[in-house]
């Protein structure tokens, strides 16, 4: 089975290395060159050896013409080689390039549910590590791999065509060589494949402690993120260690068989210099070419060892490329830019795993201008409900409709501009204050955005920065507290007006005096607009049309504030334990 894989990732190599057969044929001429070269080396030194014929006897103008023909083919060499290399640079790179391009393509285009349940850290190994890992082996292949290949069918034809008793020695012991190095490299897959997967788990791990190092030394977590830490790099450093064992068994085994076959050409070649059936001269380039034929099996044999963990690699590359991507869009899909704010839920059904009932059978009809708020305790289904309305998921069961049309027969991006959305977690990039602001309308004028800052609260800071709105921030918002990255993210609401707002805890980390500006702010940006609220904190939703009390992924009980607190029943004893101080 594992052949079957390892034979079906090379084929996936090969498909992203063809576009490049231009430097893949042009690697080969001078493979091929290098090679030829290399090989009527020992030709000639041979033929220098037969000048030298005893003390005073030596033919000096002969042997210095060899030199000087010895000279021009090692400089061919060189170049040949140089111009080799850069061809072999060029395919790995290239083909690299592309990878890491359509495995971030991928990313972009995968579902949230895929991104979800895998850390971040163990996507980022895959993309980073496993890439450059991959990158070294096929580096190391197209190096080396070609020249050993035509080195030792080089040798063979310069062997039989100067002896052919002799070149039957090599060609008996080959065979053994090449059965301990395949011997070996299936056994060094499965490890380097287990080396692979651990080292991205530890990836994900040490992203997810830094991450969240505040979390961390807030809960005391230190000393368990360490016996995690240990647990997992003790298991990298084991089949690390077997998996450097197997291979490292390769080279040592491989020049055993070599040294083999270095003996017997010596033995039989020096038998028959004897017998005069070689020259002494022929006989020292026997005995070179018998170093030249057994140096490419302990090359390719570590070529076959880098090999494996370089396609057990790019097996889970291919793997992250080949996830099933969101749900594309049909052909008949509409593009809406005139959105009423009606939205409709009609017989929803969703979980998130088909095991775990989470929504069942929801319906809700929601009026054009109408605000929503939707309680509840935590895990009831309420942050689910936004996943769905926005199309971060796909509804299981049931269909959602927005001013009349199910949301799967509309363009995810007309459906995601007709919402703006402030979260408890703030969202932002590496950038300047204003391209933050700007990023759901790029085309927005100075006023437009100095409008939207004031509106919201922000304006006063903003210019209290050092560039003010040119001030450079990073994903993290550094330099700023919450509440202030909070205040950007509603600014950026505040400057698209959509005709649907999505509310989640949004002023969680802003001051109470601020808070109620905010409120009174967002009380003016809701006025005629669909708005779904989600709060934890029932004293910001008594003014909403419609609350939904949500518990185990249905609603249970529906209606305004005080209907809600007469009926004396789940919502009246949430807000009740709120405020029984």
């Amino acid at each position: 089975m594992q052949t079957h894989n390892n034979g079906e990732t090379m084929r996936k190599v090969l498909r992203h290395i063809r576009k490049y057969w231009f430097y893949f044929i042009l690697s080969l001429l001078f493979a091929a060159v290098t090679v030829t070269l290399t090989l009527y080396l020992p030709i000639l030194i041979g033929e220098a050896v037969d000048l030298i014929l005893a003390p005073g006897q030596v033919d000096f103008e002969g042997i210095w013409s060899l030199l000087l023909i010895m000279g021009v083919m090692i400089g061919g060499t060189a170049l040949s080689q140089w111009i080799m290399n850069v061809c072999n640079n060029k395919i790995t790179y290239n083909t690299i390039q592309d990878i890491r391009e359509e495995a971030f393509r991928k990313i972009e285009n995968l579902p949230l549910k895929y991104i979800d349940s895998h850390s971040y850290g163990e996507v980022v190994s895959r993309v980073i590590a496993d890439v450059d890992q991959f990158a070294d082996g096929l580096l190391m292949g197209f190096t080396q791999f070609f020249t050993g290949v035509l080195t030792i069918v080089g040798t063979l034809i310069f062997m039989l065509t100067m002896n052919v008793g002799i070149t039957l020695v090599v060609v008996v012991i080959t065979p053994v060589s090449l059965f301990v190095a395949s011997f070996i490299a299936k056994k060094t897959y499965t490890m380097f494949q287990l080396q692979s997967s651990t080292r991205g788990e530890q990836t994900g791990l040490i992203d997810e402690m830094i991450g969240n190092q505040k979390v961390v030394a807030a809960f005391g977590y230190q000393e368990k993120a360490q016996k995690r830490f240990d647990e997992v790099n003790e298991r990298l450093r084991q089949c690390s260690l077997r998996a450097i064992f197997f291979s490292s068994i390769t080279n040592p085994a491989t020049r055993f068989v070599n040294s083999l076959v270095y003996a017997g050409v010596g033995v039989a070649g020096a038998l028959s210099a004897v017998a005069g059936g070689i020259s002494v001269g022929q006989l020292t380039s026997f005995l070179s070419y018998a170093n030249q034929y057994t140096k490419p099996f302990n090359e390719i044999s570590g070529v076959v060892t880098e090999l494996q963990n370089a396609l057990a690699c790019a097996a889970r590359i291919f793997e992250l490329i080949e996830e099933e991507p969101q749900t594309p869009e049909p052909p008949d899909v509409v593009e809406l830019t005139d959105l009423d704010g009606s939205v409709a839920l009609e017989h929803v059904y969703f979980s998130y795993a088909p095991e775990q009932k989470l929504i069942e059978d929801f319906n809700l009809e929601v009026k054009p201008g109408s605000r929503i708020a939707i309680v509840g305790p935590t895990g009831c289904g309420k942050t689910t409900v936004i996943n769905l309305l926005m199309r971060f998921y796909d509804v299981n069961q049931g269909c959602i409709r927005v001013s009349g049309t199910d949301i799967r027969k509309m363009t995810r991006h007309s459906l995601r501009a007709g919402y703006g959305m402030v979260l408890q977690e703030t969202w932002l990039k590496s950038g300047t204050i204003r391209e933050n602001i700007i990023m759901g309308k790029p085309d927005a004028t100075e006023e437009e955005i100095v409008a939207a800052a004031k509106a919201s609260h922000a304006h006063s800071f903003i210019k209290r920065l050092p560039q003010g709105y040119d001030t450079i921030i990073t994903e993290e918002g550094g330099g700023l507290s919450q509440g202030q990255k909070q205040l950007l993210c509603i600014t950026r609401v505040m400057l698209c007006l959509p005709p649907m707002l999505i509310l989640d805890e949004a002023t969680s980390s802003i001051d109470t005096r601020t808070e109620i500006k905010i409120q009174e702010a967002f009380a003016r940006l809701m006025e005629g607009r669909t708005s779904f609220i989600v709060a934890h904190r029932l004293s910001t939703i008594r003014e909403a049309d419609v609350i939904l009390v949500m518990r185990d992924g249905k609603i249970i009980e529906q209606g305004d504030h005080e209907t809600l607190l007469q009926k004396n029943g789940f919502y009246a004893q949430l807000y009740n334990s709120q405020f029984s101080a």
